[in-house]
């Protein structure tokens, strides 16, 4: 009885052990995912005039499937778990939204609609999905990497058209986006002020979406392989063999 006894307490105690390192490599996930997108894409991610259809679809793709193929490395080397990607994406969605709650609606007042950040959930599961299927990481950076970078846009979408939607203002046509940033003064205006839906790409490539998307897509398979290889490497282990004293 005290065997059957001790052993149900080592078993519990794992699962306990377990849950710790779970919620652990969670927090840490999305802390560091959470300070890398704010210092390479924060802008783009913060601020709803920001989200435009030439720097948004290009900058924040690129920039933000770093962690998902360095999680996707580490978890399916080693544990052959396709949800790195996925895993990630949702740490960083709790992490962005918390921010938003707690420190710019909370502290500064700014309206959630101004300041919600994009979701990255459909792309992680397209990603997941991917290295499931092809168990190979050279096809998941070749063709995740791409959908990545085109779906980004469509999956936003439908939050981002409603401040899309042309309004005009003491004579001047702008988005409700514009609007929106002229009534809400921030701390760096007048450089935050930019118009959402003005750019010099398409003096030469009319409709610059499907532009930006392609390009989107094309440097998220090179970001995927340089992070792969970023968290294969930090997820190496290596047995030291026991010397005889």
């Amino acid at each position: 009885m005290q065997q059957v006894a001790a052993e149900a307490e080592a078993r519990a105690l794992e699962r306990k052990f377990d849950i710790v390192v779970l919620v652990s490599m969670f927090l840490a996930i999305l802390s560091g995912f959470h300070i890398h997108q704010m210092l390479t894409a924060g802008d783009w991610s913060f601020w709803i005039d920001w989200k435009d259809r030439m720097w948004w679809p290009v900058v924040a793709p690129i920039m933000d499937i770093t962690f998902p193929a360095a999680c996707q490395a580490i978890l399916w080397s080693k544990f052959k778990m396709p949800i790195g990607a996925t895993f990630s994406c949702a740490g960083l969605f709790f992490g962005q939204w918390m921010n938003r709650y707690w420190n710019f609606w909370g502290w500064t007042h700014y309206p959630l609609n101004f300041v919600f950040p994009e979701t990255l959930l459909p792309q992680a599961i397209v990603l997941d999905g991917v290295l499931m299927i092809t168990n190979n990481f050279v096809l998941t950076a070749l063709i995740g990497g791409e959908l990545w970078g085109w779906l980004f846009y469509p999956s936003n979408w439908p939050m981002i058209a409603p401040y899309h939607v042309p309004v005009e203002y003491y004579g001047q046509l702008m988005s409700v986006a514009d609007l929106i940033q002229y009534e809400y003064i921030r701390t760096s205006t007048p450089e935050y002020i930019r118009m959402v839906e003005t750019g010099t790409m398409r003096s030469f490539a009319g409709g610059v979406l499907g532009v930006s998307a392609f390009f989107s897509g094309f440097c998220s398979v090179i970001m995927y392989f340089i992070w792969w290889y970023f968290g294969y490497f930090f997820g190496w282990t290596k047995f030291v063999k026991h010397s005889k004293v």
